[in-house]
């Protein structure tokens, strides 16, 4: 068969071609000099800083993205509850700390924001700067201020827990009563131990059991509030003198005198007109945000604050209790910001909050606890409750760590290890290099994912125009514009 193929560069083979240095006429690209190539040779570890998409860093993309993973610009996910399915981490609690100002509570929003649209119920249990407000109102959830003249917050509310309790019968409602009873004992020796400045003892907590008992019991108070429990232990009835081992109602009074003026506190103290009353906050199981916002009391004392975090994590806890008691199985993401602002106050706060509080994997919990430092472990009153709270912090299966000076590094390897590249990182973002302004700020909106031994993942978190808007906290500081003149106004 005759071949009929023409060559297309047939045409173009006998015409001339310039040399490298291009054809010496006008607009003929001629160069006077054109250098060699170089040629180098390197290691792998070193030619990856120009070349760093040749390895992968082996970030999971299956989660709420949360930037870009900074050597390899891979997109990085991070979801507690997927890596807890898979095997990556063994419980979902995560710990974020980082110095002011880099973006803690941004790349918490974001996840709060992922997981809720994942299906989850978010919960902010004491907003103290109430900076999650705009957030769970643009998500469609319900936000209560609390504080002298707004909302109020009865610590023996035992919330939607007690219809889900009212609701069961058999084992599962004398499991639900004990729970609400401990919960409620738990609760008031904490404010007792806030008022006090000081532990309860034995006597004193059996008196609390009995005079509650007598109160919900004896007088028919199924939502009993502190001045009940105060009346009860005034008059003394029922097994109270025999506890108090007294003699006549002289000595009882005597023997309880403390104890009744430090309950008196709570309701004619500074905490007066917050916690002394029946609550006005209302839960929606089915809700997919709910926060509990305390920033009115922002400026109060730390006795203040610290009992209306407290009474806010318990409330809380009981609405988890009770969404699952109801058999509504939706997951919740739950974080608790400045937490140890509350557990500083007295000796044995963090223990009583861990049981009042106690969430675990099995109740479908992803938390979040935001600090700045772990220096406020060291500002915690007792050598046992800083034991107690490194132990918190290091049972967290996932860090998300901004940047922060050096001497922080000493106290995060107790919770994690760090290697010297990741410990120069996580510095380098602390603060920027040079005094022009001007410049972002160079940690701004980076973080160093780690759990267990893994090589951490370094990511950058871009925030969309809306999340801009919703997550500022630095609103106090910009500058208000100017406003239009009045009309006829004349410069």
């Amino acid at each position: 068969m005759q071949n009929t193929h023409v060559d297309p560069a047939l045409s173009f083979r006998d015409r001339p071609v310039p040399r490298r240095w291009g054809w010496p006429v006008r607009g003929g690209g001629r160069a006077a000099h054109v250098e060699a190539g170089v040629r180098y040779a390197a290691t792998t570890s070193q030619l990856c800083g120009l070349f760093p998409f040749a390895v992968s860093s082996g970030a999971s993309v299956h989660g709420v993205p949360i930037g870009r993973h900074m050597h390899t610009a891979e997109p990085v996910g991070l979801d507690p509850a997927e890596w807890l399915r898979t095997g990556l981490v063994s419980n979902t609690g995560v710990w974020v700390q980082g110095q002011p100002g880099i973006g803690k509570s941004s790349i918490t929003k974001r996840m709060i924001t992922g997981l809720v649209g994942y299906g989850m119920t978010a919960v902010i249990p004491g907003d103290i700067k109430g900076e999650y407000t705009p957030l769970i109102t643009a998500l469609g959830g319900s936000v209560w201020r609390i504080g002298r003249g707004l909302h109020a917050l009865n610590p023996l509310d035992a919330g939607p827990l007690s219809a889900a309790r009212d609701r069961s019968s058999g084992a599962v409602r004398e499991r639900l009563h004990e729970t609400i009873r401990a919960r409620r004992l738990s609760l008031l020796e904490a404010l007792i131990t806030i008022v006090r400045r000081g532990d309860v003892d034995v006597t004193e907590r059996r008196l609390l059991g009995a005079a509650l008992d007598t109160a919900v019991d004896g007088r028919g108070c199924s939502e009993p509030v502190i001045p009940d429990v105060l009346d009860v232990l005034a008059t003394g009835v029922g097994p109270l003198q025999r506890i108090a081992a007294s003699s006549d109602d002289a000595d009882y009074r005597r023997a309880t005198r403390e104890l009744t003026n430090t309950l008196g506190l709570l309701c004619e103290g500074a905490i007066r007109g917050i916690f002394d009353r029946p609550s006005s906050v209302v839960a929606d199981p089915h809700t997919v945000a709910l926060s509990l916002d305390i920033s009115a009391l922002d400026d109060d004392n730390d006795d203040v604050v610290a009992a209306a975090m407290l009474c806010s994590w318990a409330w809380s806890a009981s609405l988890i209790d009770a969404t699952h008691a109801l058999g509504l199985r939706r997951n919740v993401v739950q974080v608790q910001d400045e937490l140890w602002r509350a557990l500083r106050v007295a000796p044995g706060l963090v223990e009583r909050s861990d049981r009042i509080t106690r969430l675990n994997r099995h109740r479908g919990v992803v938390s979040f606890q935001v600090t700045h430092s772990l220096d406020d472990l060291e500002a915690l009153p007792t050598e046992a409750d800083r034991a107690k709270a490194r132990g918190m912090a290091s049972r967290n299966g996932i860090l998300l760590l901004g940047g922060m000076a050096d001497k922080e590094l000493d106290g995060l390897r107790r919770i994690t290890s760090l290697t010297d590249g990741e410990a120069s990182l996580i510095t380098s973002w602390a603060a920027p290099p040079t005094w022009h302004s001007g410049r972002l700020h160079p940690g701004r909106g980076k973080y160093l994912i780690k759990s267990g031994e893994r090589m951490g993942l370094p990511v950058a978190l871009t925030l969309t125009p809306t999340e801009q808007v919703l997550y500022d906290t630095d609103g106090a500081f910009r500058r208000p514009a100017t406003s239009a003149p009045p009309a006829g106004h004349r410069p």
